[in-house]
């Protein structure tokens, strides 16, 4: 079965490009919001009705392991996101899996028999590198597979540790195709400029000798205590912060008036942080928030519901750093102590994503005047000002000489005050591409059917899932083992009998391997031998 895909014009020239190269490996780079999902399965769905095979995708997080399974399934391709090793063979009716780079790390050998001559995307390669044994874990799993799309939302470095499957001029990574924020911009109707507005203070802390400092964001400091400044700033004891979510509370305010279901994103520095913001968010503005940390199984579910929804604030640590896909988000506040370039771009890159039939998409990420933050949100808004061909005055510009890092000793550090005091606020331009804009003029590309999956199956038309294979198997084990209880407490048989009776009589060696036919298969055997009972 033929499907239609709409392109934007650069997913389109990346297509033709990784086509033409043929290479064993393809880095793409395009910038968060993009549409780089879409590029990849387009290529997927190419790359697999030429050689038939496996696909496998490796993502950062759990929440993005299920985002790529239903995208994948809207293209006609079946991945299981929760496929574990305790699994056995993967079921007939799957294309492949998604995995993330923490399994691939435990898991390297099996997956590595799993992937030969497969078509393998890397979403955020850069994670390779989060680990010292991640990036040796994913050449051993990955180097026997056919080819090899690597994703990223932003140029990375190689640092100490080179990332497998990666060309690199001196320690930047090489890209094949690259589409830059500037370039979106340009398109129109891509991505949204972001503006950065930056808050100074006065801070004072005891450091960890017993000594009382006291700076501002003007003042030099060697990297120790710039990072105690911005950490004072942060702080949830002082007014600096709660000042400058006031601020970004009433922008919101005022941005809802036009989009109600509009979103703010504050990125916090750990879980007590962001517990604090939330009830600061309370108790002074009189706003609910919610919280995703790391470590609550519910998060990916959190960020979901507050995707679909119209709550105003959203306080996370690390949950929404990249892939996460929440376009009602237009404003942010950036209260986290991590300061290097990466992660920043990648906190500018949720409140990038374009949403049609909004007008006038400008985004605001409120930041402290740290020098190091001043200096990257400069980079970006130099590309926002050329592609947007404006006049207004640069932001400041410091360059941080000193390296970024933070030894303090908690223990014996101690912020003692921190008050906002100037506010450098961007000029707000109107924006409202033009209709000629040609990022929206989307390309009809008629994509080949894909192979059916692994050994045989049923295949839908693609863009009819609502669900994820995996989901529709769940809905039926769930049947099967309602069945297979009420068989149970009529024939007194143990579990173990009437399901090795049911596996028999359906043709499945194991539920875990089973395809969605089988189990429909089993249900059906298990009715007829309920209606004989």
């Amino acid at each position: 079965m033929t499907r239609v895909v709409r392109l934007r014009p650069w997913q389109k020239a990346a297509l033709d490009r990784f086509v033409d190269a043929g290479a064993p490996d393809f880095l793409a780079v395009a910038t968060p919001g993009a549409g780089k999902t879409t590029f990849a399965l387009t290529a997927a769905r190419h790359e697999l009705a030429q050689r038939p095979g496996r696909l496998v995708v490796v993502a950062p997080t759990a929440h993005l392991k299920l985002q790529w399974a239903r995208a994948a399934a809207s293209f006609g391709l079946h991945l299981d996101p929760q496929w574990a090793a305790a699994d056995g063979r993967l079921p007939a009716d799957m294309h492949g899996i998604v995995t993330s780079y923490q399994q691939v790390a435990t898991s390297s050998r099996l997956l590595a028999t799993l992937s030969r001559g497969a078509f393998v995307v890397f979403d955020e390669l850069h994670h390779a590198a989060d680990d010292r044994a991640w990036g040796d874990a994913v050449r051993a799993a990955f180097e026997g597979s056919h080819r090899r799309l690597a994703l990223s939302g932003t140029p990375f470095r190689s640092d100490t540790r080179a990332i497998p499957f990666v060309r690199y001029r001196g320690d930047e990574a090489a890209p094949d195709f690259e589409y830059g924020y500037g370039d979106a911009l340009s398109d129109g109707r891509v991505v949204r400029p972001v503006y950065f507005p930056a808050t100074n203070g006065q801070m004072e802390w005891q450091a960890p000798d017993g000594s009382v400092q006291s700076a501002t964001f003007d003042d030099r400091l060697d990297a120790q205590r710039a990072s105690q400044r911005l950490r004072t700033a942060l702080s949830l004891e002082g007014e600096w912060l709660p000042t400058v979510l006031r601020a970004a509370h009433e922008r919101l305010a005022s941005v809802r008036a036009e989009q109600p279901n509009a979103g703010g994103l504050v990125i916090a520095t750990d879980q007590e942080h962001a517990r604090g913001i939330a009830a600061i968010l309370k108790a002074r503005l009189g706003v609910g928030a919610r919280i995703v940390t790391s470590d609550d199984p519910q998060a990916s579910a959190g960020i979901a519901s507050f995707a679909a929804g119209s709550e105003p604030w959203l306080v996370a640590v690390r949950m929404v750093s990249e892939g996460v896909d929440i376009p009602r988000l237009r404003v942010g506040v950036y209260a986290t102590t991590t300061t290097t370039e990466l992660f920043f771009r990648q906190a500018v890159g949720r409140l990038v994503r374009w949403t049609r039939g909004v007008p006038r998409q400008r985004a605001w990420l409120y930041i402290p005047d740290d020098p190091r933050l001043r200096t990257h949100a400069s980079g970006v808004a130099e590309q926002r000002r050329h592609s947007l061909r404006k006049d207004d005055a640069p932001e400041r510009v410091e360059r941080d000489e000193s390296a970024a890092g933070d030894d303090v000793q908690m223990s014996l550090f101690a912020a003692l005050s921190a008050v906002a005091t100037d506010v450098h606020e961007p000029d707000d331009l109107p924006y409202d591409p033009e209709p000629e804009a040609t990022g929206g003029e989307e390309i009809e590309l008629m994509l080949a059917p894909p192979p059916p999956p692994l050994a045989g199956g049923s295949e839908e038309a693609p863009g009819a899932a609502t669900l994820t294979r995996r989901e529709e198997k769940r809905v039926l084990r769930d049947q099967n083992a309602a069945v297979a209880r009420e068989l149970v407490r009529r024939t007194r048989l143990t579990h173990a009998q009437v399901n090795a009776e049911l596996n028999r009589r359906s043709g499945v060696r194991r539920v875990t391997e089973a395809t969605t036919e089988q189990l429909e298969r089993r249900l059906a055997a298990a009715d007829r031998w309920l209606a004989k009972t």
